[in-house]
């Protein structure tokens, strides 16, 4: 039997492009913190969901990753979260995984939200990023990535399932908060996963309001977390390892499902 899995989510407002800001207040709501194994910030929580890439991507990349490696050795946790970053002349909206020993890991927002703009301002990633963390495999993805279930979807094989925490990170505009609401817990349903939503709270630089409505989701999608919709939150729930693998061996459902490819 593997051991529980500690989440912590962090949902708060952001200060519109000012990583400086944004990293204090974060330092101190993680200072909080007792004991934890992940930490998951929001979407572009260095300046909110800017288009400004070119400015912004030139200015907060490597300071806000050392700061993350920098928390994540304090805290002895994995810190995952996005930001604007440039990569040999284009921009992404780059998701970062930060471990204790110093290891950093990255994912690129595959689904960029034209209805933003975001497809013209930043490159869409093509490879899915799924890591290990004390015998947990986590697949974290970004905010509008929630509305293609094809990119998320588990598997079952020979060698087990693909995933057992699928986390998203988002800048959530409350005017489509159902859809969010609707969509993790079905995510946790057909993969047979946990699942972690993390949002941002306030208005950003666009007038934009975000409710938050940060969630953790069991396999079943029954609720574990208590983060109130509107407010700064910092909250840990523990992940039970235990009742996941009894619950997929009683109910093989993946096992029976459409094999595929993605192109």
């Amino acid at each position: 039997m593997g051991v529980n899995l500690k989440i912590t989510t962090v949902q708060t407002t952001l200060v519109w492009e000012d990583a400086d800001a944004n990293l204090a207040h974060f330092q101190g709501l993680i200072d909080t913190v007792a004991e934890t194994d992940i930490i998951v910030l929001p979407e572009m929580f260095t300046t909110g969901f800017s288009m400004d890439a070119e400015r912004l991507g030139k200015l907060s990349g490597k300071k806000a990753t050392d700061w993350m490696l920098q928390i994540s050795a304090t805290k002895n946790a994995v810190v995952l979260g996005s930001m604007i970053t440039e990569d040999e002349g284009k921009y992404y909206n780059r998701l970062y995984v930060a471990f204790p020993d110093g290891c950093l890991l990255k994912y690129d927002k595959r689904h960029l939200f034209s209805l933003a703009n975001e497809d013209k301002h930043y490159t869409a990633g093509t490879d899915k990023l799924i890591f290990e963390y004390k015998g947990w495999k986590i697949c974290p993805l970004v905010c509008y990535d929630l509305r293609f279930p094809v990119w998320s979807r588990n598997r079952k094989t020979e060698a087990g399932f693909d995933y057992d925490v699928l986390i998203y990170v988002a800048n959530w505009p409350e005017r489509r908060a159902y859809a969010w609401k609707a969509l993790l817990p079905a995510r946790a349903i057909e993969n047979q996963s946990y699942v972690v939503g993390v949002n941002r709270i306030g208005d950003d630089g666009n007038g934009i309001y975000h409710s938050g409505d940060t969630v953790v989701y069991d396999f079943k999608a029954d609720k574990l977390s208590s983060t109130e919709s509107g407010k700064e939150s910092v909250e840990t729930v523990e992940l039970n390892r235990h009742d996941m693998e009894v619950f997929r061996r009683a109910y093989a459902f993946l096992s029976d499902a459409d094999q595929f490819t993605i192109g």
